[in-house]
């Protein structure tokens, strides 16, 4: 019988540990610095060419692990199908679950399907739903959460775990701080999402004073497809954009 504590770093997690304490002299971190730099340069170069001219596109993100079977993979699909009516394409994480509900409801439409698909040890492979010609495959997040934030002209943010916060989080970062456009940020599922927002609130305006009260208007939280679709239409209404533009 293992004595093992399932809480304890692997022998692979170990080692990578282990190396952020060794010294390395200065050929070797000018040789692997010099790859890194290379390799994040050709994720930018393939990401801008292939989503230059996608067009206006809002992107939906949510859990790799929501069965097919389950209402939010459902309401990602219908939102998906909805959005490409409306004359828009779709983003996502390019993975199973919601991601896949995504493309797969805007394939049905025969919309745009894109799929920003990222290397991980579990979870996540390119669904068959992407449009061939853009799927994209990255190794490192952040250049992937750039194209997100780049080329989205809004996010639905279905049920998710700390990847999809993560998201939620960094498009909320960037609109509060100005560095992108204020794009609409809808949530879907009042009961997921309540006990968060709640929090927001109470701890990070009122007892905390982290954030400005207008800040809580830079989302949205809606229940059905319906209603999300609604807000993205609604938001670019008052500027009187189409999104054929």
């Amino acid at each position: 019988m293992s004595d093992q504590n399932p809480q304890d770093p692997t022998h692979e997690e170990e080692q990578k540990i282990r190396r952020a304490f060794e010294e390395r002299d200065w050929n070797e971190i000018k040789s692997y610095d010099s790859w890194v730099i290379f390799k994040v340069m050709s994720e930018f170069v393939e990401g801008f060419e292939k989503l230059a001219k996608i067009g206006p596109c809002v992107t939906i993100f949510g859990s790799a692990r929501t069965p097919e079977n389950h209402e939010y993979y459902q309401a990602a699909h219908e939102i998906a199908a909805k959005l490409v009516r409306h004359g828009y394409g779709v983003i996502t994480g390019g993975g199973p679950g919601i991601m896949e509900a995504g493309n797969r409801g805007a394939r049905s439409e025969n919309g745009k399907s894109v799929g920003l698909n990222i290397l991980l040890p579990f979870e996540q492979k390119g669904n068959i739903y992407i449009d061939p010609d853009k799927l994209i495959t990255f190794d490192y997040f952040f250049v992937r959460k750039v194209m997100f934030m780049k080329y989205s002209q809004g996010f639905i943010v279905m049920p998710g775990g700390f990847g999809t916060l993560d998201e939620l989080f960094e498009a909320l970062t960037l609109i509060q701080t100005k560095k992108i456009g204020r794009f609409p940020i809808v949530l879907v599922g009042k009961k997921f999402w309540g006990g968060l927002l709640e929090w927001v609130e109470s701890v990070l305006l009122n007892e905390e004073n982290n954030i400005n009260k207008e800040d809580l208007e830079l989302y949205k939280v809606v229940e059905t497809a319906t209603e999300a679709v609604a807000a993205i239409d609604d938001f670019y209404s008052k500027y009187l954009l189409s999104p054929n533009f």
